[in-house]
């Protein structure tokens, strides 16, 4: 492939839609969209493009083809496979994987799943970091990672049991298995199934109702109070969140959100900016 190529179809695509809803695109559609250095590195920069954007209010993560992310690029683990045990054990895994992808739940902003294809492995722990997961009818899921010699990787053994409990979390990473998008939201591992050719819309429509009437400061602290909270006390978390309230309370999206409630019109919420501290 050509520089050219490269440069026309980049292994992550980006857009914003004017109505203040980022959309990134997992785009190696060949590979699955494989999930490895050059993919997960142009990932990220997209994520914190979108982080810093004031018009960018919420954020969807989807894949090209057939798969939403069927785990790692085997092509980047090659040189893993084709290694000695000794040998292997010394690979910088980080090169292949960017951050970490639990780095998606301190986004300040909503970020939305739209899960087309295959989700697998380290697609399946990215799916779970993002805050709302929509899945298209027929998608198929799994862990993977014990069928591989693997453990469960990158924050996926904190984050799956919050969402789906013990038992569930430990019948998924324990045996393996494949279980398809009915099943996930049985489960659930996702929020909404759709029909395909609806995925994207209803995500995108999902999320551009968040843009347009929820206050950008509510829904950074919201995130951050929900991860968060998990580590303390339900005495510590109340505490808290009644002094976040009272913040919340003298801040001009307050009256705005009344005022626009009374007067039966949209809110006109102002844009959240990442601050200097935020950005560190």
């Amino acid at each position: 492939m050509s520089a050219a190529d490269h440069v026309a179809d980049p292994p992550v695509r980006y857009e914003v839609r004017d109505c203040g809803v980022a959309i990134i695109t997992l785009n190696r559609p060949e590979r699955m969209n494989g999930w490895g250095g050059g993919l997960a590195g142009m990932f990220f920069e997209r994520l914190d493009e979108a982080e810093a954007d004031p018009a960018v209010r919420a954020v969807i993560v989807t894949g090209s083809g057939r798969a939403f992310c069927a785990g790692a690029d085997m092509g980047d683990l090659n040189a893993i496979g084709a290694a000695t045990v000794d040998s292997a054990s010394q690979t910088d895994v980080s090169k292949l994987v960017a951050r970490h992808p639990h780095s998606v739940m301190a986004v300040r902003k909503p970020v939305i799943a739209a899960i087309n294809g295959a989700c697998a492995g380290m697609g399946l722990t990215l799916a779970l970091a993002c805050d709302v997961r929509f899945a298209a009818e027929g998608a198929k899921f799994t862990t993977s990672f014990a069928r591989r010699g693997l453990i469960a990787e990158y924050g996926i053994s904190w984050i799956l049991p919050r969402i789906v409990g013990n038992g569930v979390a430990m019948d998924l990473l324990l045996s393996g298995r494949v279980f398809l998008a009915d099943e996930a939201a049985r489960l659930g591992v996702v929020n909404h199934v759709v029909a395909p050719d609806e995925l994207l819309s209803r995500a995108i429509g999902y999320a551009e109702d968040i843009a347009t009437h929820c206050a950008p400061s509510s829904l950074a602290v919201i995130k951050e109070q929900v991860y968060t909270d998990t580590m303390r006390s339900v005495f510590e978390a109340s505490d808290r969140a009644e002094k976040l309230m009272h913040e919340s309370m003298l801040r001009p999206d307050f009256i705005e959100g009344i005022t626009s409630f009374f007067e039966k019109r949209p809110p006109n919420f102002p844009p959240l900016v990442l601050e200097k501290e935020d950005a560190s």
